[in-house]
């Protein structure tokens, strides 16, 4: 049996996780303080006995050194050690804060990787975000891991400063491999969406709640031209499993983890509204948000050739699961 420690547990990457390893037998200790998620993500397993909860502050010291100790008191009865920081300040409403997404996202992503490594942890894996191709978002192929990045600056946007605190935490990565403190590595997630979230504050939470409470739906007018790809945590989760189980993987590299099923934000309303029965969906544009790239499509070669994963859920099958099963 192997024990993974995960941070932001009850989020959207977390609890699926969570849940996966569970059902395989394997130990999990999550954790997480509730800022964006609920309890009630991880009602079904909480009472699983290989399954350990606390709520705790990624940022709370006296709470991680708790946390070491009861690391250290069960890592030998297990055959490996994995370390997972799912947590992360990802609302969009939030990257144009710099100190809202500075803490949690690059100090608490380095105090979590430093533990990993005091106690002799086996693998990290570091759940960064597509955000980092900022405006360089799309070519004809996707963009891959190796281009060159191209963001915006603080004199078109504090939102890149969520991004660039991101690219941080890859670079903490890359050098703890270098250094031989311990095996990983980082991923790029594309836009992740969940049944589970419970507030409507990504993109297809908001519009199923649009729709349902009040038959019409508000977007920004960016909406207008943006299109987007959009990958089911089911198939996040199992991509993260994938990279922590191939051994060759954890150079300390980066890997695009995305779906190439691409449609516009429109189209993406119309689809929301047929799997809730509505014909003719309403949609009314207010506001605008600076240095929002109108496409955003990543190259999944890398990982594709390095594990056997590869997405499974279409966005037609991923919606109906949100439509049945998100619980406004």
């Amino acid at each position: 049996m192997r024990l993974y420690i995960i941070s932001g547990v009850t989020g959207m990457t977390g609890n699926e996780l969570a849940r996966k390893l569970v059902a395989s037998g394997e130990k999990v200790i999550g954790f997480d303080n509730f800022f964006a998620s609920s309890i009630k993500t991880v009602e079904d397993i909480i009472t699983n006995v290989n399954f350990i909860f606390h709520e705790y502050d990624l940022n709370n010291r006296g709470q991680m050194e708790k946390l070491k100790e009861e690391v250290v008191a069960l890592k030998d009865t297990c055959e490996k050690l994995v370390y997972i920081n799912c947590a992360a300040i990802v609302h969009t409403e939030h990257f144009y804060y710099v100190n809202r997404t500075f803490e949690t996202n690059v100090i608490g992503m380095k105090a979590f990787l430093d533990q990993a490594v005091e106690v002799g942890a086996d693998v990290y894996i570091n759940c960064s975000t597509s955000e980092v191709y900022s405006m360089n978002s799309w070519s004809s192929s996707g963009v891959s891991e190796s281009d060159y990045i191209t963001m915006a600056n603080a004199e078109h946007s504090q939102r890149t400063s969520y991004a660039t605190g991101k690219l941080l935490t890859e670079f903490f990565m890359k050098d703890a491999v270098l250094l031989h403190q311990i095996k990983g590595c980082s991923i790029r997630f594309a836009n992740v969406y969940s049944k589970n979230e419970l507030y409507p504050k990504h993109i297809i939470p908001h519009i199923i709640h649009e729709l349902k409470e009040k038959g019409n739906v508000e977007l920004l007018e960016n909406s207008k031209k943006n299109r987007r790809t959009f990958l089911h945590n089911e198939d996040s989760c199992a991509a993260v499993i994938a990279l922590a189980e191939t051994d060759s993987a954890l150079d300390g590299s980066v890997y695009n983890v995305a779906t190439d099923e691409e449609i516009s934000i429109i189209d993406l309303v119309k689809l929301c509204a047929k799997k809730l029965g509505i014909d003719d969906p309403q949609i009314t544009f207010k506001g605008y948000r600076e240095s929002d790239p109108e496409r955003r499509i990543l190259s999944t070669e890398k990982i594709r050739t390095r594990t056997e994963w590869t997405p499974k859920i279409t966005l037609s099958e991923g919606i109906e699961m949100c439509v049945k099963e998100l619980d406004y």
